[in-house]
């Protein structure tokens, strides 16, 4: 059944006529254009706001330096790396519209890391100990794997031979 839509006589609307639903009007890759320059515009802002909640770090670790309280600016300034790796991965992003694993597993490393210290190892407890180190062993066992998975930026790219194949199966029926 085809829907007609019809302006009245007066307007200078034309008149539509499709049989297709209202959301498959529209032209996909301008969709798909406009959602990542959204995504494009929540990254940039995230790598401000990570910048900005660098340098105030920053600002209070050059203050406790007053104090000398080793184990807090210890945990500062791992802190501050893990922002620096965070503003990596945005880069990343931003840069080859993917998200680096290398990268991701580092903050992880590094988030646990500073999880530790702060806490002390010794006010842990064992099962918490285990259950960190079971942790940082498939991270790095991640980081070994990751060397042999292809990467998707330099021409293979699996969805798009996923979304090639599609095509010509939509084609042939």
């Amino acid at each position: 059944m085809q829907q007609s839509i019809i302006a009245p006589a007066d307007s200078n609307i034309p008149e539509v006529t499709s049989s297709a639903p209202w959301y498959k009007q529209f032209d996909r890759s301008y969709i798909v254009r406009t959602l990542e320059l959204v995504q494009d515009a929540i990254a940039i802002s995230l790598c401000i706001g990570l910048f900005c909640v660098m340098v105030l770090q920053l600002k209070e670790i050059f203050f406790s330096l007053t104090t000398l309280r080793f184990h807090e600016i210890t945990a500062d300034i791992l802190f501050i790396l893990i922002l620096v790796e965070l503003f990596r991965l945005l880069i990343i992003y931003l840069q080859e519209q993917r998200v680096s694993i290398g990268v991701s597993v580092e903050v992880a490393i590094v988030s646990v890391l500073r999880e530790v210290i702060v806490k002390g190892i010794l006010e842990v407890q064992w099962q918490q100990v285990m259950a960190t180190c079971a942790f940082l062993i498939s991270m790095a066992i991640l980081m070994v794997v990751r060397v042999w998975i292809p990467p998707t930026f330099e021409g293979i790219d699996p969805e798009h031979q996923v979304s090639n194949r599609l095509k010509v199966s939509k084609h042939h029926d």
